[in-house]
């Protein structure tokens, strides 16, 4: 097979929940990713509590993953204002965390937020009343925002990639059906989805929903997966991990 028609195994899973008891838990999840994979996404919620000492835990494990991991940090890695600590823990030569920012591998673009919750559709919450409220819908309007640059880096500097988004929130409200409606605005926000549309991103992935659906689809075919660890154990998947060919 030529190698510009090679497809690239993405593996993908979020909400692993790393704790300080988890020493050796997770070598053989990712020995077995790596086997199947060409590269493996973390969408967020990398750390139960946002304690370094659990970003020390989950950074010793993924010693054993040889492919290249991409990650976003998840509400949980900020609960205790260390998400800086939590990245500069994890971030080495073969794992990447980004907040903002793209890479390139194996000739795949890869765009990297957080996200932030909103609301879907027609009822997503609008930039109106009190300051608390005005600074709740920014910070998703900055989030999208963030994407958007990081995809536009992608298409100025390697025209014509595939792009592959990572975030904790979801961009639709298809991938959190299962969870309660009245907690939907707290799990994603659908001012993500415009950037992915517009720069026609091949497929999105995310988390923080866990009783959420596995698939959905944005206008233009964009393909959302929701791959909260919970959501693909209830799925069927024995060692939980989505294998996306691109």
């Amino acid at each position: 097979m030529d190698a510009e028609n090679k497809k690239v195994r993405i593996a993908a899973v979020a909400d692993i929940h790393v704790t300080d008891t988890d020493k050796n838990k997770w070598v053989d999840y990712f020995k077995e990713v790596s086997k199947n994979a060409d590269v493996l996404l973390i969408c967020g919620d990398l750390t139960n509590t946002g304690d370094e000492s659990e970003a020390q835990i989950l950074c010793d494990e993924l010693k054993a993953c040889t492919i290249p991991v991409i990650a976003v940090l998840g509400n949980h890695d900020y609960e205790k204002g260390r998400q800086k600590l939590i990245r500069q823990t994890l971030q080495n030569e073969n794992v990447h965390i980004l907040d903002g920012e793209a890479i390139v591998i194996k000739d795949v673009g890869f765009a990297g937020v957080k996200g932030f919750g909103g609301g879907f559709d027609n009822y997503m919450l609008s930039m109106f009343g009190e300051d608390a409220m005005k600074a709740f819908v920014q910070e998703a309007v900055d989030e999208a925002l963030h994407l958007d640059r990081a995809l536009a880096r992608i298409d100025q500097q390697h025209d014509k990639l595939k792009k592959i988004a990572l975030l904790h929130y979801s961009p639709l409200r298809e991938t959190v059906v299962g969870e309660p409606e009245v907690i939907f605005p707290f799990l994603g926000s659908s001012r993500l989805a415009e950037p992915l549309i517009r720069r026609e991103v091949t497929a999105v992935f995310h988390g923080h929903a866990h009783m959420g659906t596995l698939e959905g689809t944005l206008t233009g075919g964009v393909r959302v997966f929701n791959v909260a660890k919970p959501v693909l154990s209830k799925a069927g998947y024995e060692i939980p991990y989505y294998i996306l060919e691109v």
